[in-house]
C-alpha cells in the first residue's frame, strides 16, 4: 500500500476519535475501533517510513485531541505568551506521537508472517510503547489506552490481575483481531476465529468482574471531601490567604464526618506559618468528630528543602505524607543548570519541591489506614501499591485548577478509578476545583461534586484488606509475558532474515 494524504487523514481522524473513549465521554468501544483502523493501515504497510508517518499522525490526532489542555496551564496560569504556549503544546503532542510512530516503524521492520505481524508484533509493540512512555523522562502515562475501559468495559475485569498496561495490551490485541477479521479476504474461518477470540476476551473479562479479590474490614467510616474552588490565579496571593483559611474552616466545621479531607495545598502557606489557633481548631474538630482532618499544604522552608505534603490533625497523633513523584517543570526543575531559566518563564509558585521518601507508610487516621497520594501520583499504579496491602483505603488530593474547564479533571478521575480496580480499595478524591469524588473498590464513581463549585461531598467508605494479584506482583507478570513473546518473535524474525 502506497502512502497517500487520504491514508494519513484517516489515521489522524482515527486518533482523534479514540479520545471520545475516555472520560468524560466514556464511549469505551471507540479506542478499540480506532486502533483497529490504525493496525489495519500498518499491516498493509511494508515501508518503515510509511509505518512511522501513519503512527505519528494517529498519535498527533490522539494527543492534540486528548491533552491539549496543557496549553491552559502554560498560557493562562503559567504566564507564557499565547503563541509560545501553543507552540510548546504542539511540540509536546508531537513528541508523544513518536510512541505510536515507533510502533508503526518497528512492525514494518519485523520480518515475520503477515498474520503474526498483525496479531502479535503490533499489539506487543503497542503495550511496550505505553510502558516506556510511563517511565521515560519520569513518565507521562496520561491517556494510556487501557484507562478508556474503566469502569464499564468487560476488559476492565482484567485490571486487578494485570493493571493498566495489561488492559492496554488486551485492548490492542482485540483491535488487532478486529483488523485481521475485517481485512482477511475470502477466508471466513479467519473471520470466525477473530470473532471467537474477541468474544472470548470479553467474556473472560466480564467473568472476572464478578471475582472478589479483597474483603471488607471493620465498620464503614463517614467522610467529607472539601472542594474549595479557589481560582488558581488567586490561590497564592497573600491577601487571599485569610479568606481561603476561613472558607475551609467553615466547611470543615459544618461536617460531622470522622474523616475530613482537604485538597492539595488547600492551605496556601507553609506549615511553619500556619497560625497556632488554626492548627488547634482543626485538631479540636477532628477530636470532636472522633477522627481526623487531612489537609494539603507545603512543609519545610522556602529557603531550604520544602515538600508538597498532606498533614493530619485530630484524634490520632499528627502524621504526614510528602509527595514522591514530582512533575518536571511544574514541581521541580530537572537539570537545573540547563533548565533553570524555565522558572523565570512560567512564573509557577513553589516550582522546586523536594521529593519525599519512597518507603512512606499509610496514615492511621479516621479509623482507616490511608494510602495518601498527591495529584499526578495516582497515574502510576506500581507506585500506589507500595503502601499496600497495609492500607485499607486510597486518598488522592489534587489541584487541577491549572487546566481550566477541560478534559483533564475527568481523565484524572478515570485514572483514580483504575487504581481502585487494580488494588481492590475505595478511592477518595478531594480536589480544589473537581473532580471531587468517592470511588468504590470496583472503580465505580459513587458520588461527585460539580466542577468549579465550592462544596463538601459527604458519604461513607469501607476499608478493605487483602491483595489483588496486581498488588502482589505489580507489572512484573505482564513484563515477563512480553519478554517471552518478544524473544519468540526475535527467533522467528532471525529464521526469516536473509
Amino acid at each position: 500500500m502506497r502512502l497517500s494524504f487520504p491514508l494519513l487523514l484517516i489515521s489522524l481522524m482515527a486518533g482523534a476519535l479514540a479520545v471520545a473513549g475516555f472520560a468524560p465521554f466514556g464511549f469505551w468501544p471507540l479506542p478499540v475501533l480506532s486502533l483497529a483502523v490504525l493496525f489495519a493501515l500498518l499491516a498493509r504497510t511494508a515501508s518503515v517510513r510509511a509505518g512511522f508517518l501513519i503512527g505519528w499522525v494517529w498519535g498527533l490526532g490522539f494527543f492534540i485531541g486528548g491533552v491539549s489542555w496543557v496549553y491552559v496551564s502554560l498560557s493562562v496560569y503559567g504566564g507564557m505568551a499565547d503563541w509560545l504556549a501553543a507552540l510548546a503544546t504542539f511540540l509536546f503532542c508531537a513528541f508523544l506521537a513518536l510512541f505510536p510512530a515507533t510502533v508503526g516503524a518497528l512492525q514494518a521492520r519485523w520480518r515475520v508472517t503477515p498474520p503474526l505481524r498483525l496479531l502479535l508484533v503490533i499489539p506487543l509493540a503497542w503495550g511496550v510503547s505505553e510502558w516506556v512512555r510511563g517511565w521515560i523522562f519520569t513518565g507521562f502515562p496520561w491517556l494510556e489506552i487501557g484507562y478508556s475501559q474503566v469502569p464499564a468495559s468487560p476488559l476492565a475485569g482484567y485490571a486487578p490481575l494485570v493493571g493498566v498496561y495489561g488492559v492496554s495490551f488486551l485492548l490492542a490485541l482485540s483491535a488487532a483481531l478486529l483488523a485481521w477479521g475485517a481485512t482477511t479476504r475470502g477466508r471466513r474461518a479467519h473471520r470466525a476465529w477473530a470473532v471467537v477470540a474477541i468474544v472470548g476476551l470479553g467474556v473472560g473479562g466480564q467473568a472476572l468482574r464478578g471475582v472478589t479479590w479483597t474483603t471488607p474490614e471493620g465498620a464503614p467510616t463517614s467522610v467529607a471531601l472539601l472542594q474549595g474552588n479557589i481560582p488558581q490565579d488567586m490561590k497564592w496571593q497573600p491577601e487571599r490567604t485569610l479568606a481561603t483559611l476561613e472558607s475551609y474552616a467553615r466547611m470543615a466545621a459544618a461536617s460531622p464526618a470522622r474523616l475530613i479531607v482537604l485538597p492539595e495545598t488547600a492551605l496556601p502557606l507553609f506549615e511553619a506559618d500556619l497560625p497556632d489557633a488554626y492548627r488547634a481548631g482543626l485538631a479540636s474538630l477532628g477530636r470532636k468528630n472522633g477522627g481526623d482532618v487531612l489537609t494539603g499544604l507545603p512543609t519545610g522552608s522556602p529557603r531550604g528543602a520544602y515538600y508538597n505534603s498532606v498533614i493530619s490533625f485530630g484524634s490520632a497523633p499528627s502524621q504526614r505524607y510528602h509527595k514522591v513523584h514530582l512533575v518536571p517543570f511544574g514541581e521541580y526543575i530537572p537539570l537545573r543548570a540547563v533548565w533553570g531559566w524555565v522558572i523565570e518563564v512560567l512564573h509557577i509558585p513553589l516550582s522546586d519541591f523536594a521529593r519525599g521518601a519512597v518507603d512512606q507508610r499509610p496514615l492511621a487516621i479516621g479509623g482507616q489506614r490511608v494510602a495518601a497520594n498527591i495529584c499526578y501520583e495516582d497515574a502510576f499504579g506500581e507506585e500506589i501499591i507500595r503502601q499496600l496491602p497495609a492500607a485499607s483505603v486510597l486518598v488522592n488530593v489534587s489541584n487541577l485548577a491549572w487546566f481550566g474547564d477541560s478534559f483533564a479533571p475527568w481523565q484524572h478521575a478515570q485514572m483514580s478509578q483504575m487504581r481502585a480496580l487494580e488494588t481492590g480499595r475505595m478511592m477518595l478524591r478531594a480536589t480544589n476545583t473537581g473532580v471531587t469524588a468517592i470511588i468504590d473498590a470496583r472503580g465505580h464513581m459513587l458520588a461527585s461534586l460539580p466542577l468549579f463549585t465550592a462544596g463538601s461531598l459527604s458519604g461513607e467508605i469501607q476499608g478493605y484488606t487483602g491483595s489483588t494479584p496486581y498488588v502482589r506482583w505489580g507489572n512484573a507478570p505482564v513484563l515477563a509475558v512480553w519478554s517471552v513473546l518478544g524473544l519468540g518473535l526475535l527467533a522467528a524474525a532471525f529464521r526469516r532474515w536473509p
